[in-house]
């Protein structure tokens, strides 16, 4: 077979990454379901990461995702409402370089915040750097830089950072200082940055949520018309696997 004197050529050539991940391939079965793009898609995207493993190891520990969302290991089996097509467009990272936002919507356990971090994982191994804070967190660390008067160097360095992710957005009211800061932060990125936020609550009720109508309208002109939408439902995920085998299948 050709395909070990291919591999000695790779390693020859300093593609140790794509080299890898050719033997990868042939050891899978899956991967001779894929076509000739998206596999050699994925040795491309190997052998970049390969050569870029301590920057990523660097940007990934600074982005400090919350859980291990993978892009490769999205599960489109559990009936949510996933778009196939588009999560596979989104992971080419493209909405990040036009500067665009990422918005999931729907109820606890479906989740939103793993495919959230799954996008932002690939950002990462895509280049691009990325912090990760539940927005309560947010709206904490704010309150006390304006308190030590570091505000400005935390606004600053959140205005630098390619993709933003905030969890749980609109859970409560937010209070006037909160939404004055949040609209600075969209104000500060729209159209030079990204952001990736999860919210239980539905779009439409984002306005009564951050109360003031002016700033409310300033915010979700500069975050949801910018945005893609993606709206799951059907029953939480968690409590699926968390049911015992004879229960699941009752």
């Amino acid at each position: 077979m050709l395909n070990q004197p291919t591999i000695e050529k790779l390693h020859t050539l300093k593609l140790h990454g794509m080299a890898d991940a050719f033997r990868s391939q042939i050891e899978t079965t899956d991967a001779s379901q894929l076509g000739f793009e998206e596999r050699f898609a994925m040795l491309v995207d190997q052998q970049w990461l390969w050569k870029e493993n301590p920057a990523l190891a660097r940007r990934l520990q600074s982005a400090r995702l919350k859980e291990r969302g993978v892009i490769e290991d999205i599960d489109y089996q559990h009936p949510r409402g996933l778009d196939r097509k588009l999560l596979r467009t989104l992971s080419a990272s493209e909405w990040v370089r036009q500067n665009q936002n990422v918005l999931f919507i729907g109820p606890t356990g479906i989740g939103k915040s793993w495919l959230a971090c799954a996008l932002a994982q690939k950002a990462c191994r895509d280049g691009f750097s990325v912090i990760h804070k539940r927005t309560t967190e947010l709206f904490r660390e704010l309150a006390v830089a304006h308190v030590d008067g570091s505000i400005g160097r935390v606004l600053l360095k959140l205005s630098r950072v390619d993709v933003l992710v905030l969890d749980d957005f609109a859970m409560a009211p937010l209070k006037d200082s909160e939404r004055r800061d949040f609209l600075e932060i969209c104000d500060d990125r729209y159209q030079r940055r990204s952001i990736i936020l999860t919210s239980q609550v539905p779009i439409a009720h984002w306005h009564e949520q951050i109360g003031d109508p002016t700033v409310a309208d300033s915010i979700l002109d500069r975050l949801v018309h910018n945005a893609f939408r993606i709206e799951l439902s059907g029953e939480s995920m968690r409590k699926k696997r968390a049911r015992k085998p004879d229960e699941a299948a009752s």
